[in-house]
């Protein structure tokens, strides 16, 4: 689905990415781990073509995208679900998420009428504004977005980032459930149990490098690459 070749990604004169390279398999969740500020965000808009790399290839159902604009991307079936949500402020919950709408037929038929039956609660507020609805709900609002625009792949940065537990038991079965239903995910994670439970590949990201790369039993095991790059 996805291969990442040698990507080396800069801001300005800082030197971000430093040779990332992953895969990400048809129907598979892969998870990057790593603390704050080791380069997984930059991974994501890298992919997306928001950040172009300055080297290397990211290659989609075998076309090389690196360097496309990002409306390019997405048409060809990429969506993102970014760090912070990023929820339109002038928008309602049911405009944002028809703004977001793709009826190319990439994915799997997700409809307005199924993120909505997937999400009840939105469907509640369908006509309050987006950014009114709690962090949780947000959450939902931002990868309902991403669904709707019916990608071959989604990219999901850090989803639990200031959830309350409960609500990352939530986001834990819709990510299987995605999973069960043969979407693509490739997700950036910092929570590691969490990451574990729902991936079926790890990549452990530090200092804009991939530095350990298993199958989440094997990586629960190695107490050494917890303890060095993940502080578990």
């Amino acid at each position: 689905m996805l291969e990442v070749q040698d990507l080396h990604t800069y801001y300005g004169d800082s030197y971000v990415l430093q040779g990332v390279s992953l895969r990400v398999a048809e129907g598979q969740v892969a998870a990057v781990l790593g603390r704050n500020g080791v380069g997984k965000t930059t991974m994501f808009r890298s992919i997306m073509g928001l950040t172009p790399p300055r080297q290397g290839r990211v290659i989609f159902q075998g076309t090389d995208i690196a360097g496309l604009p990002p409306h390019r991307i997405a048409a060809r079936g990429l969506a993102l679900v970014p760090q912070g949500r990023h929820i339109f402020r002038s928008l309602t919950v049911r405009e944002n998420l028809e703004v977001a709408v793709n009826r190319s037929g990439h994915g799997r038929g997700w409809s307005l009428g199924k993120i909505m039956k997937l999400f009840p609660r939105l469907r509640e507020r369908a006509g309050q504004g987006g950014t009114t609805l709690s962090g949780g709900e947000q959450q939902m609002l931002a990868c309902g977005r991403g669904l709707v625009a019916n990608p071959a792949l989604l990219l999901m940065d850090e989803p639990t980032e200031g959830l309350a537990p409960v609500i990352v038991r939530e986001l834990e079965r819709l990510i299987l459930q995605l999973k069960a239903q043969g979407v693509s995910i490739l997700l950036a994670e910092q929570r590691f149990a969490f990451a574990l439970r729902v991936a079926d590949y790890v990549y452990v990201m530090a200092q804009g490098k991939i530095v350990h790369e298993a199958l989440p039993a094997d990586l629960w095991e190695q107490e050494d690459v917890k303890h060095a790059y993940l502080g578990v």
